[in-house]
């Protein structure tokens, strides 16, 4: 079983401790081969953030509904489709959206493997025992379009979509130019990628397919990236991909590997050290959406400060 750290402000699940994927209540009577598998919520602390792994069987499906919540998701198998807003998207592994606040959407598995995709929900969704009203609200009317749709970056008219090739993690790629016909051709914040210091970033969910309340992001490392402890004035989850890779958080040590899970939330210290002689790639997600400054504190950015002449590091706590 997994160690409660919740006082700490972190929790973590490998995928040895993961419970087995089951029907939600809520979704019993309204869905056919549907299990999720529950990484985060309330129980484990968190506030803004609730996430899991959803599978459908197939022939499965899962009824029309709307959430009081935002809610983004990325998929890691099959080709589910999608049915929202008068279309049916055919989705696939590395296609990802958002669902904002209200959206009557609706899935199914059509194929003939399993789906698995990993989703986010800002704030995090309600659990049985909170003294609250539903937020979830299943609906009459279809969704969905009369025929199948592709997720097409080049279409102007996608909203809500985003596909990630893996090649757009690496660095080297962006010192050669699109070739016409790619989907990312039309250079802009959609094919951006962020680099520094052995880290790599690629936006996936955020404001640009028009999300308010989170963001979801790969992240890669390089061998040998680190990224310094720090903390942040928001909730963020990290889901690994790929490669293995040593974390910090509330000033426990461990190693990370595919599948495995981490929460961190606002005010947890936390770290990364990729000292493996491979890349290591996670899924990240931040909620609320990081504000315009003072996103990070590194605490080795303060351990300067406190090396100046003159000044003198508090001790003890500033609160009475």
């Amino acid at each position: 079983m997994p160690t409660d750290t919740r006082h700490l402000g972190y929790h973590r699940l490998t995928v040895e401790d993961a419970p087995a994927p089951a029907t939600p209540a809520a979704f019993a009577a309204h869905s056919t081969g549907f299990a999720r598998t529950q990484l985060l919520g309330g129980r484990h602390g968190a506030i803004h953030t609730s996430t899991g792994l959803c599978d459908i069987e197939p022939g499965g499906r899962i009824e029309p509904h709307v959430h009081s919540y935002e809610e983004s998701f990325y998929v890691l198998a099959g080709t589910p489709v999608l049915d929202v807003e008068g279309q049916s998207v055919e989705l696939g592994p590395h296609r990802c959206g958002v669902l904002p606040v209200g959206t009557a959407h609706a899935w199914r598995n059509p194929g003939s493997e399993p789906v698995r995709f990993f989703e986010m929900q800002a704030p995090r969704a309600r659990e049985d025992d909170d003294p609250a009203p539903p937020d979830t609200f299943f609906v009459p009317e279809d969704p969905g379009g009369a025929k199948l749709a592709a997720v097409d970056l080049r279409d102007p008219r996608n909203r809500s979509f985003f596909r990630l090739d893996m090649g757009q993690m690496e660095v080297d790629n962006l010192k050669l130019g699109s070739q016409v016909g790619e989907p990312q051709v039309s250079a802009s914040m959609a094919t951006a990628l962020l680099a520094y210091s052995g880290i790599a970033v690629k936006m996936l969910v955020d404001g640009r397919l028009g999300a308010a309340l989170h963001t979801m992001f790969m992240v890669h490392y390089q061998p040998g990236g680190v990224a310094h402890p720090h903390d942040h004035p928001l909730e963020e989850s990290y889901l690994i991909i790929d490669g293995e890779v040593t974390a910090e958080a509330a000033g426990d040590r461990f190693r990370m590997g595919v599948g495995d899970f981490l929460w961190c939330g606002a005010g947890c210290v936390h770290a990364f050290y990729n000292e493996s002689d491979t890349t290591v790639t996670w899924l990240e997600t931040s909620s609320p959406q990081p504000p315009a400054r003072n996103s990070y504190r590194f605490n080795r950015d303060w351990d300067y400060l406190a090396e100046r002449d003159g000044v003198t590091a508090a001790e003890g706590s500033t609160q009475a």
